[in-house]
Protein backbone atom coordinates (compact mmCIF):
# COMPACT_ATOMS: atom_id res chain seq x y z
CA UNK A 1 0.00 0.00 0.00
CA UNK A 2 1.43 3.63 -0.95
CA UNK A 3 1.94 6.43 1.43
CA UNK A 4 -0.88 8.30 0.05
CA UNK A 5 -3.11 5.35 0.00
CA UNK A 6 -2.70 4.83 3.58
CA UNK A 7 -2.80 8.59 4.72
CA UNK A 8 -6.42 8.30 3.30
CA UNK A 9 -7.13 5.28 5.45
CA UNK A 10 -5.29 6.33 8.38
CA UNK A 11 -7.44 9.80 8.07
CA UNK A 12 -10.73 7.59 7.35
CA UNK A 13 -10.48 6.35 10.91
CA UNK A 14 -9.39 9.09 12.22
CA UNK A 15 -12.01 11.21 11.47
CA UNK A 16 -14.72 8.52 11.82
CA UNK A 17 -13.38 7.95 15.60
CA UNK A 18 -14.24 11.50 16.50
CA UNK A 19 -17.31 11.73 14.45
CA UNK A 20 -18.96 7.86 16.45
CA UNK A 21 -17.48 9.60 19.93
CA UNK A 22 -19.62 12.60 18.54
CA UNK A 23 -22.87 10.42 17.69
CA UNK A 24 -22.35 8.36 20.43
CA UNK A 25 -22.52 11.73 23.11
CA UNK A 26 -25.15 13.04 21.11
CA UNK A 27 -27.53 10.11 21.12
CA UNK A 28 -26.76 9.96 24.89
CA UNK A 29 -27.79 13.77 25.62
CA UNK A 30 -31.09 12.93 23.38
CA UNK A 31 -32.20 9.42 25.28
CA UNK A 32 -30.64 9.53 28.26
CA UNK A 33 -31.20 13.70 29.48
CA UNK A 34 -31.77 13.03 33.23
CA UNK A 35 -28.14 11.31 33.51
CA UNK A 36 -26.32 14.63 32.35
CA UNK A 37 -28.13 17.14 34.31
CA UNK A 38 -26.56 17.33 37.59
CA UNK A 39 -23.14 17.57 35.73
CA UNK A 40 -24.47 20.33 33.98
CA UNK A 41 -26.58 22.24 36.99
CA UNK A 42 -29.96 21.59 35.72
CA UNK A 43 -33.27 20.54 36.79
CA UNK A 44 -36.49 19.06 35.89
CA UNK A 45 -38.27 19.60 32.33
CA UNK A 46 -36.30 22.40 31.06
CA UNK A 47 -33.07 20.94 32.20
CA UNK A 48 -33.79 17.62 30.38
CA UNK A 49 -35.30 19.16 27.23
CA UNK A 50 -31.76 21.85 26.89
CA UNK A 51 -29.94 18.41 27.55
CA UNK A 52 -31.39 16.97 24.56
CA UNK A 53 -31.60 20.04 22.44
CA UNK A 54 -27.91 19.83 23.16
CA UNK A 55 -27.97 16.21 21.66
CA UNK A 56 -29.19 17.14 18.75
CA UNK A 57 -26.70 20.01 17.76
CA UNK A 58 -24.14 17.75 18.13
CA UNK A 59 -25.92 14.88 15.79
CA UNK A 60 -26.22 18.16 13.39
CA UNK A 61 -22.79 19.34 14.02
CA UNK A 62 -21.89 15.95 12.50
CA UNK A 63 -23.48 15.68 9.62
CA UNK A 64 -20.42 16.98 7.55
CA UNK A 65 -17.89 14.16 8.65
CA UNK A 66 -19.71 11.25 6.48
CA UNK A 67 -18.57 12.60 3.47
CA UNK A 68 -14.98 13.46 4.80
CA UNK A 69 -14.91 10.20 5.95
CA UNK A 70 -16.05 8.25 2.47
CA UNK A 71 -13.29 10.57 0.74
CA UNK A 72 -11.09 13.09 2.75
CA UNK A 73 -8.70 13.92 0.27
CA UNK A 74 -11.75 14.86 -2.24
CA UNK A 75 -13.89 16.89 -0.06
CA UNK A 76 -10.85 19.25 1.39
CA UNK A 77 -13.22 22.25 2.03
CA UNK A 78 -15.53 20.55 3.81
CA UNK A 79 -12.76 18.56 5.86
CA UNK A 80 -11.52 22.35 6.37
CA UNK A 81 -15.25 23.29 7.70
CA UNK A 82 -15.58 19.79 9.87
CA UNK A 83 -11.88 21.16 11.49
CA UNK A 84 -13.57 24.93 11.81
CA UNK A 85 -16.47 23.79 13.89
CA UNK A 86 -14.04 21.71 16.39
CA UNK A 87 -12.06 25.18 16.85
CA UNK A 88 -15.07 26.74 17.55
CA UNK A 89 -16.31 24.75 20.04
CA UNK A 90 -12.71 24.00 21.42
CA UNK A 91 -12.44 28.18 21.83
CA UNK A 92 -16.09 28.86 23.21
CA UNK A 93 -16.20 26.03 25.69
CA UNK A 94 -12.85 27.14 26.86
CA UNK A 95 -14.40 30.69 26.66
CA UNK A 96 -17.34 29.80 28.97
CA UNK A 97 -14.90 28.06 31.58
CA UNK A 98 -12.77 30.86 31.74
CA UNK A 99 -15.93 33.49 32.41
CA UNK A 100 -17.66 30.26 35.14
CA UNK A 101 -18.04 31.58 38.48
CA UNK A 102 -15.89 29.86 40.65
CA UNK A 103 -18.61 28.54 42.61
CA UNK A 104 -19.96 25.89 40.09
CA UNK A 105 -17.81 23.37 40.61
CA UNK A 106 -19.65 20.45 38.67
CA UNK A 107 -20.21 22.30 35.71
CA UNK A 108 -16.12 23.39 35.79
CA UNK A 109 -15.69 19.82 35.71
CA UNK A 110 -17.95 19.03 33.30
CA UNK A 111 -16.62 21.86 30.37
CA UNK A 112 -12.95 20.78 31.22
CA UNK A 113 -13.71 17.36 30.10
CA UNK A 114 -15.77 18.84 27.13
CA UNK A 115 -12.80 21.04 26.29
CA UNK A 116 -10.14 18.06 27.07
CA UNK A 117 -12.03 15.63 24.47
CA UNK A 118 -12.26 18.31 21.66
CA UNK A 119 -8.85 18.86 22.02
CA UNK A 120 -8.38 15.89 21.58
CA UNK A 121 -10.68 15.59 18.64
CA UNK A 122 -9.23 18.52 17.15
CA UNK A 123 -5.90 17.12 16.95
CA UNK A 124 -7.05 13.89 15.57
CA UNK A 125 -8.93 15.90 13.02
CA UNK A 126 -5.96 17.77 11.86
CA UNK A 127 -4.04 15.35 11.58
CA UNK A 128 -5.89 13.37 9.27
CA UNK A 129 -6.06 17.01 7.35
CA UNK A 130 -2.70 16.06 6.90
CA UNK A 131 -2.02 12.88 5.96
CA UNK A 132 -5.19 12.94 3.62
CA UNK A 133 -3.15 15.33 1.67
CA UNK A 134 -2.40 13.82 -2.13
CA UNK A 135 1.08 15.91 -2.19
CA UNK A 136 2.54 14.03 0.94
CA UNK A 137 6.22 15.21 2.04
CA UNK A 138 9.02 12.51 0.90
Amino acid sequence: MNRRVLGHWVARLLVAAVFVINVQCGLAFILKPASYTSALELTGASGMYFIQAMGIVFLMWNATYPPVILRPAKHRLLFGVVISQQVIGVAGESWLLSNLPFWHTALASTAARFIFFDTLGLIALVSAFLVSRDRLPS
